[in-house]
């Protein structure tokens, strides 16, 4: 039997409905928060009713019908409501009220439970979830809607039908008619294989079909910057001012490893004096809301004062400029071509060279890198920063220097 429950019904006159009849009633019962209505087939003129009884005014033989039907309403909807406890049953109002009106339960559909599950992330942005976790969200289900309608030639498709064939098209569907690449794909299916996980778990399906099928990720070369690119930019003045802007971002990141949307939420109140008595930089990454203290190094101190009394900050407690994520990588590429650099230069770019370029090639341990990067385990660090030859060179030249008698 199901323990710690939150059950209750209310009785009301609905007056957003009223008709020459009057009033419609309704029984609303709540289940652990959730709810469903009941149409009770009884209507009541509105003088006629007590908002506070749940019930009709008066002697009349019409008021007595009304209230033995709500009674016998009540009592019903609790002894089902205790054989399902008995039972042990799922039980949440939808399914009650399903029960007490005979209907059978609605099949799902693979789009409802798809909002279903970003309707509960909506109501948690900020407490469990981010923005960015709910819009990629929205972007799965608006893949699942366009593979479904181009699959399929429908609109939405039963929980039951789906199978091992559904993803594994869905698979190809991302990769050839979008154009995605094989990790967000996995990514994709990974997130989906969660949201359906979900409806296993409130019964709405027997079992995952796509348990068997397996994410596979492949290891990418990402690409950073040298000592000699990253000087080439530091060096290199311009005099269009928001090209200025993007570089100093730019640079900024690159020296303290913050991604685009945790360099634009800083503001003055980051900008603490750590255990060491010296500006360091205490915030979470808005991406896993994992904290990340931050010792700032002279090159980004030097970027944080030059704004400090800019109009640009000012007037908000801003630490830097603020730019869409988009016209930032748009300047970016003017930037590397003004540069002559030979690579893909964008924001994210600046975070992996903090982690190789900065960090892990002058010999900062990789446990605290990946602190500084704000990442739950180092395994992560490890895709992130790679240990470029010229570590492994001095590495081993110091090892030769130990062997050698």
């Amino acid at each position: 039997m199901k323990t710690n429950q939150t059950f209750s019904i209310l009785i009301w006159a609905n007056k957003a409905r009223l008709t020459n009849d009057g009033l419609p009633i309704y029984a609303r019962v709540t289940i652990d928060g959730r709810r469903a209505e009941i149409f009770l087939k009884r209507w009541v003129k509105q003088e006629h009713w007590d908002n506070k009884t749940g019930l009709a005014k008066g002697n009349t033989s019409e008021a007595k019908s009304i209230n033995n039907h709500i009674t016998h309403v009540k009592a019903e909807l609790l002894k089902i409501y205790n054989q399902m406890q008995v039972l042990d049953e799922n039980i949440n109002a939808e399914l009650l009220k399903l029960k007490y009106t005979g209907q059978k339960e609605e099949k799902k559909t693979i789009l409802q439970i798809v909002d279903y599950h970003n309707s509960q992330i909506e109501r948690l942005i900020g407490i469990d979830y981010t923005q960015a976790t709910y819009s990629k969200y929205l972007t799965l289900r608006d893949k699942l809607e366009k593979f479904i309608k181009y699959e399929y030639k429908k609109s939405d498709t039963f929980l039951e039908d789906l199978n091992y064939k559904f993803v594994a098209s869905f698979e190809y569907y991302l990769k050839s008619q979008l154009s995605n690449g094989h990790n967000t794909t996995m990514k994709t299916i990974k997130n989906l294989k969660k949201i359906i996980n979900l409806a296993v778990q409130n019964e709405w399906i027997e079992k995952n079909p796509f348990t068997s099928f397996k994410c596979s990720y492949k290891n990418v070369d990402r690409q950073v910057l040298t000592l000699d690119e990253l000087a080439t930019i530091e060096n290199k003045e311009f005099k269009i001012e928001r090209l200025q802007q993007v570089k100093d971002l730019f640079i900024f990141s690159c020296y303290t490893g913050l991604a685009y949307v945790d360099v634009m939420n800083l503001t003055t109140k980051n900008l603490v004096i750590g255990i060491d008595g010296q500006r360091w930089i205490y915030t979470n990454r808005q991406k896993t809301a994992n904290p990340v203290h931050i010792p700032l190094l002279p090159m980004a101190l030097q970027i944080i004062e030059k704004y400090k009394n800019s109009p640009l900050v000012s007037s908000k407690e801003l630490l830097l400029p603020h730019l869409s994520n988009q016209k930032l990588n748009s300047y970016l590429k003017e930037i590397g071509d003004s540069c002559k650099l030979n690579k893909n230069l964008t924001f994210h770019l600046a975070r992996h060279t903090f982690a190789t370029t900065i960090t892990l090639t002058n010999g900062v341990p990789i446990e605290t890198v990946s602190k500084l990067l704000g990442h739950s385990s180092i395994k992560i660090t490890q895709v992130y920063a790679k240990v470029v030859e010229s570590k492994i060179s001095q590495d081993m030249n110091l090892l030769k220097s130990k062997l050698t008698p």
